[in-house]
């Protein structure tokens, strides 16, 4: 992670309804043109910490009551979310959220919202993000109701993407796809980074997926970082292994509960050692 630092997230605590902590002190970094994985199952913080940075906590009752994020070394916890995504910050929700009223072409047009370059420009993005996706060229006059599951979170993305964005926070892409389909719109997300520059932050439970196309992961469990690095040696990492991709087995002669508890029993037996 060589590059210029796009996001830092510093030790931030957030909490729900005035009383409910989530996060316990998270601090992550994403360079400018990586991808970078949250990683965790249900609970873990992932959602949570994306709103964070999108500043969607509020529609939540939820709000960062300590630490602090920024982006280009700016404050942004202040800012509204029209105002991060003037400042080139996306998010797309969980759950492939789309107009289901409208056709697949209308969705995407609502990402050009806040555009003021122009309908040139648009319609060049529209036409870019089409050869992407050209599923999405050919069902372009289909209402969104109407389309597949793989083609609503394509819809989402590509609807992201006409906002121009330098980054775009990806909540659980994979939720409730075939795996085929994932496969594709991990590709695609690929693709763009690699050609388009975009930033990604994504936060997804199918941990084998995203870190084959990762660079980087944080592992987060109760709402804490309890470990982080390429993305290739966590893929490699046997603790990463048996609580999260299913292929390890357990080696120590304890009931393994939580990767925390695996983590600080180790420390606790070289310690005595």
């Amino acid at each position: 992670m060589n590059a210029p630092v796009l996001l830092n997230v510093n030790g931030i605590e957030v909490i729900y309804h005035h009383v409910i902590l989530v996060l316990k002190g998270v601090s992550l970094q994403v360079p400018e043109g990586g991808i970078v994985a949250l990683l965790g199952g249900n609970g873990a913080g992932k959602t949570t910490t994306l709103r964070a940075v999108s500043n969607l906590l509020a529609g939540e009752r939820g709000a960062v009551t300590k630490g602090s994020i920024e982006l280009r070394g700016d404050r942004i916890e202040a800012l509204s979310t029209a105002e991060m995504v003037n400042r080139g910050v996306v998010q797309v929700m969980e759950g492939r959220h789309c107009f289901a009223h409208l056709t697949i072409e209308e969705n995407l047009m609502t990402g050009a919202y806040t555009r003021r370059d122009g309908k040139a420009a648009i319609a060049q993005t529209l036409e870019k993000v089409y050869g992407y996706f050209p599923r999405l060229k050919t069902r372009r006059g289909s209402q969104a109701a109407y389309t597949s599951g793989g083609e609503q979170q394509m819809c989402a993305i590509g609807r992201a993407l006409m906002a121009n964005p330098k980054m775009v926070l990806l909540d659980e892409p994979s939720m409730g796809l075939a795996p085929q389909i994932v496969e594709e719109v991990f590709e695609i997300v690929k693709d763009l980074n690699q050609r388009e520059r975009v930033t990604f932050l994504l936060a997804e439970q199918n941990t084998a997926m995203a870190l084959r196309y990762a660079d980087h992961g944080y592992i987060l469990e109760n709402g804490r970082v309890v470990m982080d690095g390429a993305a290739k040696a966590l893929a490699e990492n046997e603790d990463v292994k048996e609580f999260y991709l299913g292929t390890g087995g357990a080696k120590d002669d304890v009931e393994r509960k939580s990767f925390r508890d695996v983590k600080s029993y180790k420390r606790r037996k070289r310690w005595l050692s």
